[in-house]
C-alpha cells in the first residue's frame, strides 16, 4: 500500500499564507518493475487538505488503494501543530495514524497497528514564499493488536517544498524515520519525494489547477513483498495527476 506520511503539512510554501486542498491519482509501478511485488494495487488516489488558522494548522490525507475489482485498502493521517507564540517557528505537534489493507482475490483484511504522535516541530519559510522547510521530533507510541504489542519509540521527519522555473515546477516530499522493533535494524525509512509541472503556470491557463508529474516511493524496511518479507530496500515511481482546489 502506497503510504503517504502526515508530515507533508506544508505541502506548498503558499500553505502558509491559505489553505490548500487536493485530489491525486497516482499509477503504481511497483508491480511492474519488481517481480516480488506482482501483488501490489496499481492505483492510489490521495486527498489532502491543510487550513492554518490564529493558533496554528490542521493537516490531513487520506489514502485509498485500488485492486482491479475493487479497494485494496484504504488509510489516513491526521495532524495539528499548535504555534508556541505569533510568528514563531516552533510548534507543539500531534498526529493519529492509521488504516486498513487486503490481500488480492480473498476476503482476508488487515489492520494497521495504529499510532499516536506528539513532539515538536521547526517550520521555515523563504522571504518570497516559494520554498519551506520543516523538521520534526516525535514520541511515537503504537497501539497493543491481538497478535502484536504496543511498543514506544521515536520518529524524525523532515518535510520541503519549493517552488521554481515561473512557477511551472515544484518540487516537495518528505523524508521519515521511525522506530519499529519489529523489523532489521529496528528502524524504518521512508521518503517520497515529488515532481510536479503545474499547467495553471501557462499563459491562458490560470484556471486549470491540474498538475502532472511523479512520485518516488523509496523505503527500506518498510514494504512487504508477495513472500511476506519486509527488511527490503525499494525505489518505486509512480506516474501521477494532481488537481488543487
Amino acid at each position: 500500500m502506497n503510504l503517504r506520511s502526515t508530515f507533508v503539512a506544508l505541502l506548498m510554501a503558499t500553505s502558509f499564507c491559505a489553505s490548500a486542498q487536493n485530489i491525486q491519482l497516482h499509477y503504481d509501478l511497483g508491480h511492474s518493475l519488481c517481480k516480488d511485488l506482482s501483488g501490489r494495487p496499481s492505483v492510489t488516489t490521495t486527498i489532502e487538505m491543510f487550513r492554518p488558522d490564529r493558533w496554528g494548522s490542521t493537516f490531513f490525507f487520506s489514502d485509498m488503494d485500488y485492486f482491479a475489482d475493487g479497494v485494496a485498502g484504504a488509510y489516513w493521517e491526521v495532524s495539528r501543530e499548535f504555534n508556541i507564540k505569533k510568528n514563531s517557528p516552533w510548534a507543539v505537534h500531534v498526529e493519529y495514524n492509521g488504516g486498513t489493507t487486503s490481500v488480492e482475490h480473498t476476503a482476508i483484511a488487515a489492520r494497521f497497528q495504529h499510532a499516536l504522535l506528539a513532539g515538536g516541530a521547526y517550520n521555515w519559510l523563504s522571504a518570497d514564499h516559494n520554498t519551506s522547510f520543516s523538521l520534526q521530533a516525535l514520541y511515537r507510541y503504537t497501539f497493543k493488536g491481538q497478535s502484536r504489542g504496543a511498543f514506544n519509540g521515536f520518529q524524525a521527519t523532515a518535510v520541503w517544498g519549493t517552488t521554481f522555473a515561473k512557477g511551472l515546477l515544484s518540487c516537495s516530499g518528505y523524508l521519515d524515520v521511525w522506530y519499529n522493533p519489529n523489523v532489521q535494524g529496528k528502524l524504518i525509512t521512508m521518503a517520497e519525494p515529488q515532481l510536479w509541472f503545474n499547467i495553471s503556470a501557462l499563459k491562458g491557463m490560470e484556471d486549470v489547477h491540474l498538475s502532472i508529474g511523479t512520485e518516488v516511493e523509496v523505503s527500506n524496511n518498510f514494504v512487504i513483498d508477495d513472500l511476506g518479507r519486509q527488511n527490503r530496500f525499494y525505489a518505486i515511481p509512480t506516474a501521477a495527476v494532481k488537481w488543487t482546489f
